[in-house]
């Protein structure tokens, strides 16, 4: 890549708010700790389960078009860190921390800082092209550099994933990663039903990830979280309409959903033997 990495595909400028918080590192089910430097998330993606956020931040804006910027953020973690036990940091739970507003605002940048010169464990999962830009900050055995992938369609990806970097940029991160000597890993998910969830397209996110020699690696499947369904309907309606009932069915008929996660993992399990990942594979369906 070369200059400035790319931030994610051209769209509208969100509505953006700059608010203060209290605290910025929270403590999570998912790790030790969680951060989010911002509310809300330019990427967009059709099928994120943080779209429920909106039932605690009501915004007249549909997810994807408004971003509130913490703007004390760092300020905040600085004052959090003189108690908090160090441990392990997921950046970030709730949206993308380096979504292209992050190109500006830096805020980001400055925690993953603060919380790395203080013993933490950063742990970054992203679709954007922008991590890039801080790994001149991150430590090895205090960073792993993470990122999304649904899909090796660059079309379906753009579709889903409006506001993300491209595909191919994000197996670009896990590859400048490796080789400036960071841990890695990939969140092949959600794995976009009946359209990048069958045996050859699994085996052939597998295969990458072999490529790339990925460090860890989860896989998961669509959420039926509250928000997520009438996105992903209106996507389907417009562009899939004969999958429209399927995935009705999948995210809200339990012995269905539960069919096919059995499915799902067993092709995940099948071409983690094939590449020789298993040992990697830290979660699937």
């Amino acid at each position: 890549m070369d200059g400035r990495p790319a931030t994610g595909r051209n769209r509208s400028e969100p509505v953006v708010r700059q608010v203060e918080c209290k605290t910025v590192l929270n403590r999570t089910s998912i790790g030790d700790y969680s951060m989010n430097c911002y509310t809300g998330c330019q990427h967009g993606c059709i099928y994120c389960y943080a779209r429920f956020m909106q039932r605690f931040h009501p915004h007249p804006e549909p997810w994807g078009e408004f971003v509130d910027v913490k703007v004390n953020a760092p300020h905040a973690l600085q004052k959090q860190l003189r108690r908090a036990k160090p441990g392990g940091v997921f950046v970030s739970s709730a949206c993308d921390a380096w979504q292209p507003l992050e190109d500006e605002w830096e805020l980001t940048r400055q925690c993953c800082r603060l919380l790395i010169e203080h013993g933490f464990k950063v742990n970054a999962l992203t679709k954007n092209a922008l991590v890039l830009r801080d790994f001149d900050i991150f430590q090895a055995g205090l960073t792993r550099v993470g990122t999304t992938i649904t899909t090796l369609d660059p079309g379906l990806a753009e579709m889903w994933e409006p506001g993300a970097s491209s595909v191919e940029e994000r197996w670009g991160i896990l590859k400048a990663a490796k080789e400036a000597g960071l841990e890695t890993a990939v969140m092949f998910g959600p794995l976009l039903p009946y359209l990048s969830d069958g045996q050859e397209s699994v085996n052939a996110l597998l295969e990458r990830a072999a490529a790339v020699d990925v460090d860890v690696i989860w896989v998961d499947a669509m959420n039926p979280r509250p928000r997520v369904w009438p996105s992903v309907g209106q996507l389907l309606r417009e562009q899939f309409p004969d999958l429209h009932q399927d995935y009705s069915r999948l995210l809200h008929h339990k012995e269905t959903r539960a069919g096919y996660l059995k499915d799902l993992g067993r092709r995940v399990r099948t071409a983690a033997r094939r590449t020789g990942l298993e040992d990697r594979l830290a979660g699937c369906p």
